[in-house]
């Protein structure tokens, strides 16, 4: 096997080929949404609530995924299955329209939440792996602890802003979650601190959410490989370049200016 390091320049045919065990992630079930959630409450800051309560329109301009939780449970008297809550927080920015014809932007965070319940199979199986730093005398080894319990990868898109609108606090409204359980890197990504009901108006945005939920768990495969293969391109250094030479180097980025028909996104 030692003469086929360089295989990737071989027919696949010619290519040397082994059985070798691997290490990875075997999906075990998986979904894909579309989802729509209706009046979300947007939680403001002190200013953001000032200007909603003297604002006579509003709009969204940009809506950002930034963060998720995801929490799985098992599935009591179905083993094997697991409910899968998540958690999307979403930087919402809005321009707000208030007296004498002027404009103003305020920003938010507005929090959906989903469930659904997928396929995770099962496995009670106590996972120990060395560190880099493992100590050679010691009371404790450098092994570090983890289970084989499922994995869940959730993928989405920024939301699509549907709508917005502002109207009148309702007591009774049921809300996924208060201000103060918004997690502090969520927070940071706001001016100010956020605070709720502190005014009768309040911000309401419709979001439309794509995504793409699997489970995974660890597991050993025998799979047919080649050898591994060295690079064929050689790392190029710029160096001192002329800034423009090495601009001049660059291809025209001609798909940016043609975006694609809607015939060939089929």
């Amino acid at each position: 096997m030692a003469d086929c390091r360089n295989s990737s320049g071989m027919p696949s045919s010619l290519q040397c080929k082994e059985i070798v065990c691997v290490d990875c992630n075997r999906i075990l079930d998986s979904c894909r949404d579309k989802d729509c959630f209706e009046n979300v409450e947007v939680f403001l800051t002190d200013f953001g609530e000032e200007i909603i309560n003297n604002a006579t329109s509003v709009r969204v301009k940009c809506a950002e995924l930034i963060h998720t939780d995801i929490y799985t449970e098992n599935i009591q008297f179905n083993h094997g299955f697991y409910q899968i809550t998540v958690r999307f927080y979403v930087k919402v920015v809005c321009e707000c329209c208030v007296c004498a014809g002027k404009s103003q932007e305020v920003e938010g965070i507005a929090v959906c939440e989903k469930k659904v319940v997928l396929y995770g199979s099962e496995g009670n199986v106590k996972i120990f792996k060395s560190g880099i730093d493992t100590p050679f005398c010691g009371t404790c080894g450098g092994g570090k602890y983890s289970t084989n319990d499922p994995t869940v990868v959730v993928e989405a898109v920024d939301p699509v802003a549907l709508s917005s609108m502002i109207k009148e606090h309702c007591s009774g409204c049921c809300c996924c979650c208060t201000p103060d359980e918004i997690p502090v890197p969520v927070l940071s990504c706001v001016t100010g601190s956020l605070c709720g009901h502190r005014t009768e108006k309040v911000l309401y945005v419709t979001l439309g959410f794509f995504s793409v939920i699997r489970i995974e768990r660890p597991a050993q495969y025998l799979i047919q490989a080649s050898e591994y293969s060295v690079p064929d391109k050689q790392c190029v250094d710029s160096g001192d370049a002329n800034p423009c030479s090495v601009f001049n180097r660059m291809s025209f980025p001609v798909n940016e200016f043609y975006p694609p028909s809607f015939s060939k996104k089929k």
